[in-house]
């Protein structure tokens, strides 16, 4: 008897101690923060309010922090809605507006006046303005034994009432999620701004500074931010681009501290963090690290090999392929190191031992053990089934995300059945539209690139994936050309899409003609082949195991809420909504003898410079500030800080989100994670996961003396 009552006991134990090393791990919601993590916080040494960072009747952190194009962060940094948000962000819109003779990539870009900057027609900033819990509201219709369609159902029904009841102003719009797999939703009122434009970016060889070498790398000196502008209406309300708009006058602007940061300070992120599963059962991590994650770096690693080898060879490739490229090598090299992360922390051990102890509790409690018992076996043994689906959907996914004639293929059947439902007298308007996002795309593609991608992902694809998941016109394909890629894609690639002028020719015929060549097309004809036989052999099945898994982990993600009740605090998984994570300032040690400090600096950057290299080239001027260590009042006793780490919980979409210190105040820009690190995204761990972070000194020190830009600084409010 004694054994039994000591047992749990320790389990408790466990967990509080377990609760306090992991103090810095989480990504929480703003408006919590008082009830949840205040205290903590303000042990950990923050020196302002929770209101201070979220509040809906006065000025706060919040409105000072933006959703960049829906993929990044930025900030506000000055009253004229000056955005700072990373270099990479940036890139794509910095790219759009480069060519040959003015590449901006290359050469930077700084507007010397608000008539200079540039505008970017698809990109846009989202604030915050509140966030309201409508559980009970959402969930009032949800009954038990309702299917997974039908509690779907009765939750839409009840969210589209709530969007339509909920007040706000005609500008703004309504955006709800689900929390913790749909057991809990909140509702966010938002405003987002159409005209953002382009005000400054270093050259690549800073803001890119050793490019994908040191991606994802500690020690790092990339001075990764570009500057952009958020433009309003006379109205100061949100407006479609107009050369009479006006800078906004946001709510809250971020002030600047040049003070810096040292170990153990307080630090803290706020921004739009993507996508985690910290809440997963063991079996799923397993298979993530184990089968996902190798299949996806497969693929990637020989996409990635052939993009590299054009680039180096061709200056018009490089524009074309260099977003494509850095987009593929970021999560290519993140899923390796999450990997690696994994096994170096024992996080499958982990999962266990957390298991082992949620099952203890669980039927030390009868009411509770009633009510889940065999939820966390049962969903362990679903992905378990799940596994070969979920493999080959990886495989699917990267092959059609990486070829991009499949790409193209997919977008002219969209168009051939846009026809055929609004009527062939439609197809000239029709037409004109499809040419004109065509040639867009073409712009930024090359067949023969193209080409020796396809090779290699077909050939990985085919022996990677069950050959039960390979059947029908697929299949027939493959037998027809003696299961040969190189044979299969060089009867790809006679197609008409595979270039611009090929496509528009056609076009130019009567769309009966049109049609009747596309239906046979071979680039279309395999496409469809390849997405047909995926479709009915592989997500057909997967959707059904699916809904299970789905239906069980919302089950025991509540239930690990109600088991550990009063023993551990649970944040929600990151959803592109806005979150506050905070941690300390401190270096880490990945494997034996080896010890990372937290601080890089500008001699870093001269110890990599390789002069020519596309990674490690530095820029005449950079190098000439360094000999005559003319850091102005950037630098500190004769040098200039670069980049700091901390134990911030960070992920995917927290690019660009400000690191701010103890006082609310700029001290760096998130924009990345230590490679031994990427794991936090299903298996966070203080002793190696760190967050990376230019110092915002550096960002000053090359607007201001590398590109002379100082109306720029004239703009922001620097402290200390």
């Amino acid at each position: 008897m004694l054994q039994r009552i000591v047992k749990p006991v320790l389990v408790v134990v466990f967990l509080l101690i377990s609760h306090c090393t992991f103090a810095t791990e989480g990504m929480w919601l703003p408006q919590l923060l008082s009830g949840l993590n205040e205290k903590e916080m303000k042990g950990m040494g923050m020196k302002i309010t929770a209101a201070d960072i979220y509040s809906i009747n006065k000025g706060s952190l919040k409105d000072a922090i933006v959703s960049f194009g829906g993929f990044c962060t930025a900030e506000v940094i000055s009253e004229q809605g000056l955005l700072l948000t990373n270099h990479h962000c940036g890139y794509g819109s910095i790219q759009k507006h480069s060519t040959l003779q003015n590449n901006f990539l290359e050469a930077g870009f700084w507007a010397k006046s608000l008539n200079e900057e540039l505008v970017n027609p698809d990109l846009f900033a989202t604030f915050i303005v509140r966030i309201d819990d409508i559980t009970k509201a959402a969930l009032r219709d949800v009954k038990p034994g309702m299917s997974e369609s039908e509690r779907q159902s009765a939750i839409d029904k009840r969210l589209n009432e709530i969007k339509e009841t909920t007040k706000k102003e005609s500008w703004q719009e309504i955006l709800i999620k689900p929390f913790f797999e749909g057991n809990q939703y909140f509702l966010f009122v938002t405003e987002t701004y159409r005209d953002v434009r382009l005000v400054g970016a270093p050259p690549s060889s800073i803001g890119k500074f050793g490019s994908d070498t040191d991606n994802w790398v500690w020690p790092r000196h990339t001075g990764d931010f570009s500057l952009f502008r958020i433009y309003a209406g006379k109205d100061g309300k949100p407006a479609p681009y107009s050369k009479d708009n006006v800078p906004l006058k946001p709510k809250y602007a971020l002030t600047i501290s040049m003070k810096g940061v040292k170990k153990d300070d307080f630090t803290m992120v706020l921004g739009f963090p993507g996508r985690t599963t910290e809440y997963l059962p063991s079996e799923a991590v397993k298979q993530t690290v184990e089968v996902l994650d190798a299949a996806k770096v497969e693929m990637r690693d020989a996409a990635l090999k052939i993009m590299d080898g054009y680039m180096r060879k061709d200056p018009q490739i490089k524009i074309q392929y260099a977003a494509k490229f850095a987009n593929t090598a970021n999560y290519w090299k993140k899923w390796m190191g999450e990997m690696q992360g994994v096994k170096t922390t024992d996080g499958i051990g982990k999962k266990l031992r957390y298991e082992a102890s949620y099952k203890e509790l669980l039927n030390a409690n009868p009411a509770l053990k009633e009510q889940y018992a065999g939820v966390l076996d049962s969903l362990n043994s679903y992905y378990r089934q799940i596994q070969p689906y979920a493999q080959t959907r990886d495989y699917y996914s990267e092959l059609v995300k990486h070829v991009e004639l499949f790409d193209v293929s997919d977008k002219t059947i969209a168009f051939l059945n846009s026809v055929n439902d609004k009527g062939a007298n439609q197809y000239a308007q029709l037409k004109e539209k499809f040419l004109t996002e065509m040639k867009s795309f073409y712009q930024n593609y090359n067949a023969g690139v193209d080409r020796d991608i396809c090779v290699e992902l077909l050939g990985i694809y085919n022996k990677g994936v069950p050959a039960a998941f390979r059947g029908g016109s697929y299949a027939q394909i493959w037998r027809e050309n003696n299961n040969d890629s190189r044979a299969v894609t060089n009867i790809l690639f006679t197609s008409s899409l595979a270039s611009y002028d090929q496509l528009s020719k056609l076009l130019e015929q009567p769309y009966a003609n049109v049609y009747a060549q596309l239906k046979e097309d071979p680039a279309i004809k395999f496409s469809m082949a390849l997405r047909n036989t995926y479709v009915d052999q592989v997500s057909k099945p997967l959707s059904t195991l699916q809904a299970k898994v789905n239906s069980l982990q919302r089950t025991y993600m509540q239930a690990q809420m109600d088991v550990f009740a009063g023993k551990k605090r649970f944040y929600p998984d990151a959803n592109f909504t806005l979150r506050v994570t905070y941690g300390k300032v401190d270096g880490y040690s990945p494997r034996d003898a080896v010890n990372y400090d937290y601080y890089t600096y500008l001699d870093g950057v001269m110890e990599k410079y390789i002069p020519g290299d596309y990674e490690f080239d530095v820029p005449a001027k950079l190098i000439e500030l360094y000999k005559k260590k003319d850091y102005g009042r950037y630098g500190v006793n004769g040098k200039m800080p670069v980049c700091f780490i901390a134990s911030n919980h960070t992920t995917g979409g927290n690019s660009g989100s400000p690191a701010l210190n103890a006082y609310g105040e700029l001290v760096g820009l998130n924009f990345d994670r230590t490679w031994e690190g990427t794991m936090s995204d299903i298996n966070y761990d203080p002793s190696i996961c760190r967050n990376i972070m230019v110092d915002i000194r550096y960002v000053l020190f090359i607007v201001d003396k590398y590109a002379g830009c100082t109306r720029l600084i004239d703009e922001m409010k620097l402290k200390g």
